[in-house]
């Protein structure tokens, strides 16, 4: 088993649940950690043997072009997309952040974090 993680996905998104969130557009940061067997990929050298971590990165950016309220509805349709084009990847955690939130102080940032397993 190893781990690939893909850190600091920097994008400008619209979420939110105020309008303005939505219309204005705000910045925001995704990490990802996918688990999977690497053994075979470590052997051969030949990248469709592993997760192509630029696959992973264009499903992030995919799903957080697409507007939504919550940042839990982003991270849900990211990790369901991991699962449903990376076949090797078997656990997956994505944070996603949402960066100097307008929540009434100086926040640097929010983050939700969600895991999920790839169903048997």
């Amino acid at each position: 088993m190893g781990i690939i993680k893909v850190e600091n996905i920097r994008v400008f998104a619209h979420h939110g649940c105020l309008r303005e969130e939505t219309k204005i557009g705000s910045d925001y940061r995704v990490d990802l950690k996918v688990e999977a067997n690497l053994e075979t990929s470590a052997k051969s050298d030949k990248l469709i043997d592993t997760v192509d971590y630029v696959l992973l990165n264009r499903i992030v950016r995919d799903e957080m072009s697409k507007p939504a309220y919550l940042l839990e509805t982003v991270g849900k349709r990211i990790l369901d997309r991991i699962f449903k084009e990376a076949h090797l990847v078997n656990k997956a955690t994505v944070w996603v952040s949402k960066l100097n939130p307008p929540i009434g102080g100086d926040v640097e940032k929010v983050t939700i974090k969600m895991t999920d397993k790839r169903k048997k």
